[in-house]
């Protein structure tokens, strides 16, 4: 795939040891919902005690600091990609746009809860107002973010998310290769579970059907 995104899971291979535990932890979790169940007993959420996100600081399409703390009480929905990706991306974020749409239509009170947003992992290329153009040709709810590169990469390894730059093959012309995965958080920032963004829409919003309340 031209975008080279690398899945959390598949590709785990090609990130430092480290990065893995959120992901280590969202694995056993779901095998433990599992069992939970089969038993009758509640579900917990997949990534229930992953040590994924936390505070942030980046800067939206107007130039303005926005910080994870500005979203509390709402559910954020939160995917790391980059505007020139030539395919991946563009489509996860198809996806995660239409479950929130389909969610939201269906739950309109849940719906106004959740805080969609794309956090760019190339600010070099990704100014404000690229990804607030970006963000844009999905849906006004999405938040277009980027940041300096080491507001990036702060909130990128909070969330354990692997990315680099490719070759370039001309001034300014390169890929980059990142891990793959869009997170559900809940009101208080606590890691919720993985949307299924590779799927589809249909998909993202069963998902959201199970874990916002």
């Amino acid at each position: 795939m031209n975008c080279r995104a690398m899945s959390p899971v598949v590709h785990a291979g090609f990130r430092p040891a480290h990065r893995l535990r959120p992901l280590l932890a969202a694995l056993c979790a779901a095998a433990l919902t599992a069992l939970g169940a089969c038993s009758g007993a509640s579900p917990e959420p997949p990534l229930a005690g992953a040590a994924i996100g936390g505070d942030f600081t980046l800067i939206d399409k107007q130039g303005k600091t926005v910080r994870a703390a500005d979203f509390a009480g709402r559910y954020r929905v939160v995917y790391f990609g980059y505007t020139f990706c030539p395919d991946v991306c563009p489509l996860d974020v198809q996806h995660l746009m239409q479950g929130v749409h389909a969610f939201a239509k269906a739950q309109p009170a849940l719906g106004a809860k959740l805080a969609p947003m794309f956090i760019t992992i190339d600010p070099a290329r990704d100014t404000p107002q690229v990804v607030g153009e970006f963000a844009a040709n999905f849906g006004p709810e999405l938040i277009g973010l980027t940041g300096t590169p080491a507001q990036v990469a702060a909130v990128a390894k909070s969330y354990a998310v692997f990315y680099q730059k490719g070759k370039e093959t001309a001034p300014g012309a390169y890929l980059m290769d990142h891990s793959r995965a869009a997170f559900l958080m809940g009101p208080e920032g606590q890691p919720i579970a993985i949307l299924p963004a590779e799927a589809d829409g249909k998909a993202v919003a069963a998902e959201l059907e199970k874990w916002v309340h």
